[in-house]
Formats: structure tokens, C-alpha cells, sequence
């Protein structure tokens, strides 16, 4: 079901957004400032697919003190979910709990994850005129590697949301983070089998201690729903 708001409640919206963030809230009140900026009777098509990646006995990279990176993907795409409601954006997400979308006769944890992903990538494509943001978190043994990064499979149709996600990841989280948008790796199965546009979002480093506690709090899993809406939102713009 959409969610009609006016022009008013939009508006709205988007400062209670900002409000929210406290850091890069600057940089948003300057975008804001722009001629052109978001339309929300835009939104009132396509669907934005949020996918919380791992789940079930795949817990995915985890954290010196055992944080599971899939609960904090599961965290991220339900605010996310929460605050693109209040732009009428249709959503749907992979998964709702802590689970693996894996088929019945799967016995091998290798076996789960290779069918939960061969399942997913039939979700993803069998929703009409949808966009893809499938969320994770990063692990390296060089502990001092931080800040967050987007991925892209397809350059015709995701380099520039991609790029316009990077950018604003880097505004309202770390200015000082200077990872580009990257083409993702062959291997990643799920991101060269999907057939809308997509970006897969690495939110931070779980082996940094410190990002670590940083993707935890509730404050900072906020900041990192709103950037993804902000993308998605100016994204949209861009398709017409």
C-alpha cells in the first residue's frame, strides 16, 4: 500500500529527517537549498527492495565481541523501511527476521547459503520495476580499515546511484572516508545475477573496534537509513 503525503507533510519529513542526523545535516540543508531537489508524487511507482544480507545460521562477519553482522543488516533495512514510508515509497524486504531464505532439502550450511542467495536473486527479479539495496557489513584482518563503501554491478544502470550513494555515506558518517563506488567482484553472486538496478552497501568494518560499536547504536544505524532514502530518493528523481 503507498502512503499519499502532501507537498507540506514532505517537506516535513525531510527536516524531521535531518534533525535526526545531527552530523550532515549542513550538507542536506544545502542540497535542500537546490532549485531541484525531490518530488514526492515521484515515488508513487517502482519499488525499492531492501535485502538484509545473511541471516539464520549464516551470521555473516562478526564483530571481536560477537555482534552478528546479519542482525545489524536486518536493523539498517528496517528503519530504512520505516523512514522511506514517509515518502510513499513502496518497499520490500528479503527477509524480516533472522532468518535464511534457503529451500527445503538444503542440509549443509554450504548448501543453505547457496540456495537462500539462488532464492533471493528470484525475489529480487520477480518484482516489477524494482531497485535494489542490499545492505552488509565489512571484515578485514588490518583492524585499523574503516568507513563504508557501495558496490555496483551494472555501470549503465547503478554507477550513478552508486556514486550518489557513496557521496552521501561519506557526508553524514565520516568526511574523512575516501572510498570510491566500486564495481563489485565476479564472485558476489547475487549482484551479477540480479537484473534491476542495484547497489550492495558495506555500511562499515565490524573487525574496526571502534566502527564496530559505531554500527550498533541506534543513532548511527539512523544516519545510515537516511542516506540510503536520500540516494534512492535522488536516484528516482533521475529515472524521471
Amino acid at each position: 500500500m503507498f502512503i499519499l503525503i502532501s507537498k507540506r507533510q514532505w517537506i516535513a519529513a525531510l527536516l524531521c529527517a535531518v534533525l535526526m542526523l545531527g552530523a550532515g545535516s549542513a550538507w542536506l540543508y544545502r542540497r535542500m537549498a537546490e532549485p531541484v531537489f525531490f518530488h514526492p508524487d515521484s515515488y508513487s511507482t517502482g519499488t525499492l527492495i531492501l535485502d538484509a544480507g545473511h541471516g539464520g545460521e549464516d551470521g555473516g562477519a562478526e564483530s571481536a565481541d560477537g555482534q552478528e553482522e546479519s542482525g545489524l543488516n536486518l536493523d539498517i533495512a528496517l528503519r530504512t523501511e520505516q523512514l522511506m514510508g514517509l515518502f510513499g515509497v513502496n518497499t520490500i524486504l528479503t527477509r524480516r527476521e533472522d532468518i535464511s531464505l534457503h529451500s527445503e532439502g538444503a542440509e549443509s550450511l554450504r548448501e543453505k547459503k547457496k540456495s537462500d542467495l539462488k532464492n533471493r536473486v528470484e525475489l529480487i527479479n520477480g518484482v516489477g520495476d524494482g531497485v535494489l539495496i542490499s545492505i552488509h557489513q565489512n571484515k578485514f584482518p588490518d583492524k585499523s580499515l574503516r568507513g563504508a563503501q557501495v558496490f555496483y554491478a551494472d555501470e549503465e544502470s547503478s554507477l550513478a546511484f552508486a556514486t550518489a550513494a557513496q557521496e552521501i555515506l561519506r557526508a553524514v558518517l565520516d568526511d574523512t572516508n575516501r572510498r570510491k563506488a566500486a564495481k563489485i567482484p565476479q564472485t558476489v553472486y547475487l549482484m551479477n545475477h540480479i537484473t534491476c538496478p542495484g547497489i550492495l552497501v558495506e555500511c562499515g568494518f565490524l573487525s574496526n573496534p571502534g566502527e564496530a560499536q559505531l554500527l550498533k547504536s541506534d543513532t548511527y544505524q539512523k544516519k545510515i537509513a537516511l542516506s540510503l532514502c536520500i540516494a534512492y530518493l535522488g536516484y528516482q528523481e533521475t529515472r524521471g
